[in-house]
């Protein structure tokens, strides 16, 4: 019977191969083999080998057949493949200051190539911290700036396959205050204000304004209105005799702005004499399709101890709501109490266990359209 050996060498800085002191044959297999192919695991990758075979019996080895040319190692690819975390396929909104650290998973061998760009430029380092591994590829941010705000696209590559994905980051601040704030008009204990929107929305929506008055003996402000909708408003119940100046708050999702837009011009209330008109406003239509200013987000909580899922929403007329489980209407159902406050909606699974578990969807109508947003609700056991 015959057996076969099969072995080695290392010459990857040599042109020429043969065996030398600085040299020696590995054994590729332990042992000896009957068969006339194998398969030999675990070599580097990237490295330049030959081989060789011997055959031997009971009079001993022969004379090895050795390789002509060097076999270099290679990985066998995979294909790229990013896998993008669910939150990040709709726009990420950070407020400014806050750090912005997203992981994006990915797959692909040998390891693949990650490029970034912002908006199609090349990501400048100093402003924007980038970290890649085997397996994934970090985008830091240690305190966002609003010029952070852009479209982020990221690639992977091996050899001429690649897979891209993009990112949309907008980084908000408070709004600036609002503009030309004026009296338009006094009458009987009202005053008639309007002004304009803020030059600098914060690179957000502008959700409200914010007005309130002073008696100029105290000068002490009080809120007439708050998330206030309108350009315009009418300060009722003044005090007869009195004088009264007013400011304007701007307002967006990170709070109101720093300063506040001051009447130049104080309002003085009549004793008497002077019957006043009120303006006449023409009527404008406010209406609005439901819009959710912040989704409903991904939660992970333990069985047995009350959870909540919230998000906000604005639309006129009010629209009705409608929460789903996995599709189905949770209208009626006692395990769940839904309720709103302000535009802020609120979903409470009473003491939930794994089986509520799942994709739950908020739901908005009105005459002017509807809109949705959805999140994955995890109930883990009590550890």
């Amino acid at each position: 019977m015959v057996f076969f050996c099969v072995s080695f060498l290392h010459n990857a800085s040599l042109d020429h191969y043969f065996l030398s002191a600085a040299s020696e044959w590995v054994p590729a297999l332990q042992g000896l083999t009957e068969r006339t192919s194998t398969l030999i695991r675990d070599l580097p990758t990237g490295e330049r080998l030959t081989f060789r075979v011997k055959a031997i019996n009971l009079a001993g080895p022969s004379e090895p057949c050795t390789m002509k040319e060097p076999v270099t190692i290679r990985e066998i690819m995979q294909r790229p493949k990013i896998w993008l975390p669910r939150f990040l396929r709709q726009k990420l909104v950070k407020k400014v200051g806050e750090t912005v650290n997203i992981v994006i998973p990915f797959q692909g061998k040998p390891r693949p190539v990650v490029t970034w760009l912002k908006d199609g430029q090349p990501i400048d380092p100093k402003q924007v911290g980038i970290r890649n591994s085997e397996a994934d590829t970090i985008l830091f941010i240690r305190s966002a700036e609003r010029h952070h705000s852009g479209e982020y696209q990221v690639k992977i590559q091996i050899e001429n396959c690649e897979d891209t994905a993009a990112i949309l980051i907008q980084i908000v601040d408070k709004p600036s205050a609002p503009q030309k704030l004026k009296i338009v008009e006094i009458w009987g204990f009202n005053v008639a204000l309007e002004w304009s929107p803020p030059q600098d929305d914060g690179n957000t929506e502008i959700s409200g304004y914010t007005i309130q008055k002073a008696d100029k003996k105290t000068m002490e402000w009080f809120t007439v209105y708050e998330h206030y909708r309108r350009l315009n408003c009418v300060v009722s119940d003044l005090i007869m005799g009195n004088e009264y100046f007013f400011r304007v708050f701007s307002e967006n999702m990170c709070g109101l702005s720093e300063k506040p837009a001051n009447s130049k011009d104080s309002a003085q209330i009549q004793k008497t004499g002077i019957s006043y008109k009120p303006p006449n406003y023409k009527e404008h239509e406010f209406g609005e399709a439901p819009k959710f200013t912040h989704p409903l987000v991904n939660r992970s909580v333990v069985a047995g101890y009350n959870a909540t899922l919230s998000c906000s929403l604005r639309g006129s007329p009010k629209p009705r709501i409608t929460w789903y489980k996995n599709k189905m209407d949770l209208s009626g159902e006692a395990r769940y109490r839904a309720f709103s406050k302000q535009g802020v909606l609120t979903l409470e699974v009473r003491k939930p266990s794994p089986f509520d578990g799942g994709v739950y969807m908020c739901k908005a109508v009105n005459e002017h359209g509807e809109a949705e947003t959805e999140c994955r609700l995890e109930v883990r056991g009590e550890s």
